[in-house]
């Protein structure tokens, strides 16, 4: 967790800032050192404000949408366009309020932009890298099952059921192993681009791919090639 919530009070990062630094500087959310979040099991990248004058300065880049942010997603099914952008609106589900939702009404929720290209198909999941125009909460995770392709083992937003594949016994295992090696939302913060709030700098940074993540992507690898090879058929 970044920051204490609903049952999670100890042992977020905001904790441990608060631990290492003094008079950190608060956000609109009154929430020390945070310019943006990502998701609980989410791994990956965050830029963290120290001064006064660093959290505003990020915190303009971020409303301006002049930040870059590429995320790295497994997600349900093959996905039809080679790239694409999905656009909707983002608010709260109305019979879940834990899920987020789109929305097509203008007047509901907030305006958000997803950029996604594919880079690797394994037939009956994809492994796709979204870049973020807009930060909302569950952004890529709400968008992506919106087109129909929920995150691989995104348990809030069902894909941690089997939405895609054959009904063999021997599937059914596969993919439970696979959970079991990535147990959480497969996706990762990958890059994280701004200007440096002093110097004027562009900084980027670039973080690997965990390793619960490439493990499960040669997973799917390998059988992907043994499909492929007429091992099954859908």
């Amino acid at each position: 967790m970044v920051h204490p919530g609903h049952g999670n009070y100890t042992g977020t990062l905001v904790n441990a800032l608060a631990y290492h630094f003094e008079n950190l500087p608060l956000n609109s959310s009154e929430r020390p050192g945070l310019v943006h979040r990502i998701d609980k099991d989410t791994s990956g990248l965050l830029v963290i404000a120290k001064t006064e004058a660093a959290m505003t300065h990020l915190a303009k880049q971020f409303e301006a949408k002049t930040s870059e942010r590429e995320y790295i997603a497994i997600v349900w099914g093959n996905v039809k366009e080679d790239e694409g952008t999905i656009e909707g609106n983002i608010a709260r589900h109305v019979k879940d309020r834990m899920q987020m939702a789109v929305f097509a009404d203008p007047e509901i929720g907030k305006p958000a932009v997803t950029h996604y290209k594919v880079l690797e198909r394994f037939g009956y999941v994809t492994m796709v890298s979204c870049v973020l125009e807009t930060g909302r909460t569950h952004q890529i995770r709400v968008h992506m099952k919106h087109i129909g392709h929920p995150l691989f083992n995104d348990a809030r937003y069902g894909g941690d059921l089997i939405l895609k594949g054959t009904t063999f016994t021997k599937y059914k295992q596969f993919i439970d192993n696979c959970f079991k090696i990535l147990p959480r939302q497969a996706l990762h913060a990958k890059t994280l681009g701004f200007v440096h709030p002093t110097t004027g700098e562009m900084m980027r940074f670039d973080t690997e791919l965990p390793d619960d993540m490439k493990e499960l992507i040669e997973k799917w690898r390998g059988y992907s090639k043994s499909n492929a090879a007429g091992d099954e058929e859908e």
